[in-house]
């Protein structure tokens, strides 16, 4: 049995064997295809600020409209200028209200950044694609949580590209409204993941606990209906926007909780070759006995190290019936599986990976992320230039662009 399919969500560096590079005067073209398949690019790290950004455009002017026409209510209007220049600030989307997590990943990434909130995971894909914002922070995974699953799908139903990844480690904070002490409180409101990740601490307490959809909106909650026997667990930003008081630091049960983010932007962009790279591919498997170990040995084979492996059903093809008889009585998932690995797509020996698996599959996308490893404390600054160098099979785009839209369905 082979390999059915397979998309790199990410590459790096640019050495000339084995794949054909597109270079400059064909990125237009590349760029056109990168944002039809819906994959992602590279990072390396350098401050935001010296990055050189394009100027507006009219295609810029026509997605305005397109938001427009769209009427998307709970995103927040565009803004004045589409694309900023060095002179102005990068426009970073995210899911919940200031004070979150997710913002404060964004302004460790880009410390000068403007931060556009929004209602939904779907409405940060949105923003950036509409021309609202120009990146967007998505987290998608954690230490205590896991997998941020309902992500991993969105990233294969837009087309952002992966420009970047932050490691936040989050400093989780009981709050309340001034004057409150800690045995004043009944109940305790945050995020699923911000309780689940202070569960022990949340436990001694003898409170109850509510879910809401957002750290910060919680603390906004509380603190505008004055709510004197609530908590909440949020940033110590939050309690400085809201006007709440920190009762505690660092109620996490796990020190050091860290949640990864990713960084998406509508194109991709153009890598150095002196720092290390990271590199995401998703494929999907047939049916048969020892599959994936075959897969995942053509890196180990080759010394390339796995840091993330994942595993999601494909939700238009859930089941599928594998017994001889046809009576639909041994019926699986059909599973993407989505794989992170240390190496640059231009070095010989992972070019020579997806090679191995190129015998047996059709290649349908390829891009690639580069970023330098960074632990993002409280106290740190990181600011993040992403690059991507693209490249492609000769005479294949039409099945590779066929096969793309298989895999995302």
């Amino acid at each position: 049995m082979a390999l059915k399919g397979i998309a790199v969500l990410s590459w790096g560096d640019s050495y000339p064997s084995g794949f054909v590079s597109i270079r400059v005067k064909n990125l237009n073209t590349a760029r056109n295809f990168l944002c039809f398949a819906g994959f992602s690019g590279n990072r390396v790290t350098k401050s935001v600020e010296d990055e050189n950004q394009e100027k507006p455009t009219i295609e810029n002017d026509v997605s305005r409209v397109l938001y427009k026409d769209l009427s998307l209510t709970s995103l927040p209007k565009p803004l004045s200028e589409v694309t900023p220049n060095n002179d102005t600030k990068v426009r970073i989307s995210f899911k919940g209200l200031p004070g979150s997590y997710s913002e404060e990943a964004a302004l460790k990434a880009y410390p000068k950044c403007e931060t556009v909130h929004c209602d939904e995971f779907e409405d940060v894909f949105k923003a950036v694609e509409l021309w609202v914002a120009d990146k967007a922070v998505l987290p998608i995974e954690n230490s205590s949580g896991g997998s941020v699953h309902r992500n991993y799908d969105s990233l294969l139903r837009h087309r952002l590209h992966i420009t970047g990844e932050v490691q936040l480690v989050s400093d989780l904070c009981l709050l309340a409204l001034p004057g409150i002490r800690t045995e004043q409180l009944k109940r305790v409101l945050s995020h699923p993941q911000a309780l689940a990740s202070s569960d022990v601490f949340l436990s001694k307490l003898g409170v109850s606990v509510d879910n809401v959809d957002d750290t910060a909106g919680a603390a906004q909650y509380v603190a505008s209906n004055g709510l004197r026997d609530a908590g909440v667990i949020a940033s110590a930003r939050a309690a400085e926007i809201y006007g709440l008081n920190i009762l505690a630091n660092g109620v996490q049960d796990d020190p050091g909780h860290i949640t990864r983010y990713l960084v998406l932007a509508r194109d991709p962009i153009i890598p150095r070759t002196d720092k290390p790279f990271k590199t995401s591919i998703v494929f999907t498997l047939d049916e048969g006995p020892g599959v994936l170990f075959k897969a995942l040995a053509v890196f180990a084979s080759r010394e390339i190290n796995l840091t993330k492996i994942e595993s999601r059903p494909q939700r238009k093809k859930p089941l599928r019936v594998v017994d001889d008889s046809n009576t639909g009585n041994a019926k699986y998932f059909d599973y993407l599986f989505y794989i992170d690995f240390e190496a640059s797509m231009a070095e010989p020996r992972a070019q020579s990976a997806l090679g191995h698996l190129q015998q047996e599959i059709v290649i349908q996308c390829k891009m690639q992320l580069r970023y330098e490893h960074h632990l993002m404390k409280p106290s740190d600054r990181c600011g993040t230039q992403w690059q991507i160098w693209t490249s492609m099979i000769h005479g294949r785009i039409p099945r590779l662009l066929r096969n793309v839209e298989s895999i995302r369905k």
